[in-house]
């Protein structure tokens, strides 16, 4: 029986760049960070409210057909990767703070049914979406 999900890969076009975007700019810790067989690098950062949850910042290749890899790369470069969801406290204050830091937005905070919403890319172009969920009624 599955449990929960232990790790999300997200597809960056540098580590090195990546590890220090979520670390320094949204506050995620580093964890794992080895080289493996055939020089494969595996690293990841977990938010440190949710340890149990690593983000595997990868760069697309194989196992991945060339192909495939290359469309994704169109893709980082066009900024039409998505992401991760990200909940905040307040969604307003962390747009401006990240704003301060050169975070692009797509989208400024939103009222949505759901909550409060902005949008911005990480350093790759990847979509980041940060929700701020509407209180329970």
């Amino acid at each position: 029986m599955i449990t929960n999900i232990s790790i999300v890969s997200v597809f960056v076009k540098d580590v090195d760049e990546s590890k220090a975007f979520y670390t320094d700019v949204l506050g995620f810790e580093a964890k794992d960070d080895i080289t493996l067989a055939e020089g494969y690098r595996w690293c990841t950062v977990v938010h440190p409210s949710q340890p149990e949850l690593m983000v595997n910042l990868t760069i697309p290749g194989p196992p991945h057909p060339p192909e495939l890899v290359e469309a994704m790369k169109r893709a980082q470069d066009e900024g039409g990767m998505h992401g991760l969801g990200l909940n905040v406290d307040d969604c307003v204050k962390t747009y401006e703070d990240l704003k301060a830091k050169g975070v692009e937005f797509i989208q400024p905070p939103a009222e949505r049914p759901y909550g409060t919403e902005a949008l911005c890319r990480d350093n790759s172009g990847n979509w980041l979406v940060l929700v701020q969920p509407a209180p329970e009624s």
